[in-house]
């Protein structure tokens, strides 16, 4: 049985004292794991304060981004080997505002998804099309070509207890959502494309990220190559949070 799972993404978003607000919630609401693991991914200015205050407990931590060099000249890094000093399990690469703020190009993101590996960390690699691409049909193309440049760069065995997170990127802070259809369909795409290359693939966890609310989440949920969710705004609020690692259960 695939492992469920709901990563937080706080983005740019906290302060010292609203996060203990919040981790502390969160740790009253999540005492158990009940089947599915949960997260936080926080800015990097955080992770001493989430490290002490998580440890312990059912929920695990990781960062929102990380250089694809392990040390050197280069200013304003943060390597993979200091994200793991902090206690990080996770490291979210690629996510779709680095790619379009940041230019960050499937080559990057591919160095970063080794850089993590090669620390010791879990990838969350994200994967996802803009409007204007799905509007011309290319959905899979654009999916298929960013899952390619990690295989290419990393080897299909090394994403196979790493985390695949599909997050159509109009759909990520507009208030727009996939349907859970839609969304089926990109994840059953890309578990066929990867299974294609390893079949231990075909057991990936694969998220949904786009403005998962618990509104909508035990829907998407449900679908059956849906296994949780890389929930951004909703992870600040800490009851929508624990609803929404509810509604993963089986």
């Amino acid at each position: 049985m695939r492992a469920r799972f709901v990563a937080g993404n706080w983005k740019m978003n906290g302060g010292l004292r609203a996060n203990m607000v919040l981790l502390d919630a969160l740790k009253a609401g999540l005492k158990t794991s009940a089947g599915v693991l949960c997260a936080v991914c926080v800015p990097f200015p955080y992770l001493q304060q989430v490290s002490t205050a998580l440890g312990g407990s059912a929920i695990a931590w990781g960062a929102q981004n990380l250089s694809e060099h392990d040390s050197g000249a280069y200013t304003g890094e943060v390597s993979g080997a200091m994200l793991k000093e902090f206690g990080c399990r996770f490291a979210i690469v690629g996510h779709s505002e680095r790619r379009g703020l940041y230019g960050e190009d499937d080559a990057r993101v591919a160095a970063k998804f080794v850089a993590a590996r090669r620390a010791g960390l879990t990838p969350i690699l994200c994967v996802g099309e803009t409007l204007e691409q799905r509007e011309r049909g290319e959905t899979e193309r654009v999916v298929g070509r960013q899952l390619d440049a990690v295989v290419g760069a990393a080897g299909a065995a090394a994403l196979a207890d790493a985390v695949l997170a599909y997050e159509p990127v109009w759909a990520i802070g507009t208030g727009k959502n996939a349907t859970p259809q839609q969304a089926q369909e990109v994840h059953a795409f890309a578990r066929a494309r990867l299974a294609a290359r390893d079949k231990a693939l075909a057991g990936l966890t694969i998220l949904y990220g786009g403005s998962v609310k618990p509104g909508n989440a035990k829907e998407l949920f449900a679908m059956p190559d849906i296994d949780g969710g890389l929930i951004g705004g909703a992870s600040l609020a800490a009851e929508d949070f624990i609803a929404i690692c509810a509604a993963a259960r089986r």
